[in-house]
């Protein structure tokens, strides 16, 4: 094929077709990525801000609660059996306690167990946990006093080879609410 000549159609000249391939590609490029804005929408966004702020200080004050009932807890979880054994301390011994394990950035990682309290020991309580669970995770603790629900909430790194300990750090964002 002979070279194209200054004479020559606009279609005959490489440079036109080249400018038409990085726009064409861009077009493309675009297009799919807000297709896939759209199909993977952010779910860690918070519309209601309002209600976020109400929902901390409600769980400061369940937080705060746990720290006046000097609440502390082991938790170990065993690889083999799935079994998660508890043990807890303080001033509260309620029948069931709510343990969940929350993914930061995937919410279908997401574990809650429900653990039962022990009748032939003190303080130890038993779950069970469907699959493994491991890596960073905030761990929640919740239980009853009185009509009261406290809390424990802490961000550890799970495994289960350690055992995990609540209650164990300041609790942080109330240093203003302590009496």
């Amino acid at each position: 094929m002979p070279a194209a000549t200054a004479a020559s159609p606009w279609y005959k000249h490489l440079w036109p077709w080249i400018i038409i391939g990085i726009l064409a590609c861009s077009v493309t490029l675009s297009l799919s990525m807000v297709a896939i804005a759209v199909k993977n929408p952010d779910n860690l966004v918070n519309d209601n801000y309002y209600e976020a702020g109400k929902g901390i200080n409600r769980s400061l004050d369940r937080e705060l609660l746990a720290q006046t009932l000097k609440m502390r807890a082991s938790v170990h979880l065993d690889g083999m059996t799935g079994e998660v054994d508890l043990r807890l301390s303080g001033d509260s011994q309620p029948r069931t306690l709510e343990l969940n394990l929350i993914s930061p950035t995937q919410p279908e990682k997401d574990r809650k167990i429900t653990l039962s309290r022990s009748e032939t020991e003190q303080g130890r309580y038993i779950g069970q946990l469907g699959d493994k669970v491991e890596g960073r995770r905030f761990v929640e603790l919740l239980g009853t006093q009185d009509e009261h629900i406290w809390r424990m909430f802490e961000e550890e790194q799970v495994s289960h080879d350690k055992d995990l300990l609540l209650g164990d750090e300041p609790l942080q964002g109330a240093e203003d609410l302590k009496k």
